[in-house]
């Protein structure tokens, strides 16, 4: 966790665990790192943790088993994706064409640019 920067404790645990189902180390309809297990290796306090875990069960992407603790669902990857795409393209593609405005950079120059590396392999 970085406690440095302006982005919520929380949001950066959702960020962590959104890593885990999209590098699949977390497995659909499997149980997920328990709030304490989890507050103990991020070093943040459990409640915070218990907050991104809220979050993650109101978007349908983790689901209470009682008396188990948390379970990731079967189409959580998927979930997790469309989060993440709408992130982008209101975030970072926003600040991209900004700067792209800014620096004078056309659309056909960022697509000239788009199939030379995808035609490169990078």
């Amino acid at each position: 966790m970085d406690f440095k920067t302006n982005k919520p404790i929380y949001q950066q645990i959702v960020d962590f665990c959104f890593s885990k189902i999209l590098t699949r180390e977390w497995r659909a309809e499997e149980r997920v790192v328990s709030v304490r297990e989890l507050s103990t290796q991020l070093a943040v306090n459990s409640r915070t943790v218990l907050k991104a875990y809220e979050y993650l069960q109101a978007e349908g992407i983790i689901y209470p088993e009682r008396g188990m603790g948390f379970y990731l669902s079967k189409d959580a990857v998927k979930k997790v994706m469309r989060i993440q795409k709408k992130e982008f393209f209101e975030n970072q593609l926003a600040d991209m064409f900004h700067s792209m405005e800014l620096l004078g950079i056309s659309i056909e120059e960022i697509t000239e640019r788009y199939n030379k590396l995808k035609k490169d392999g990078s």
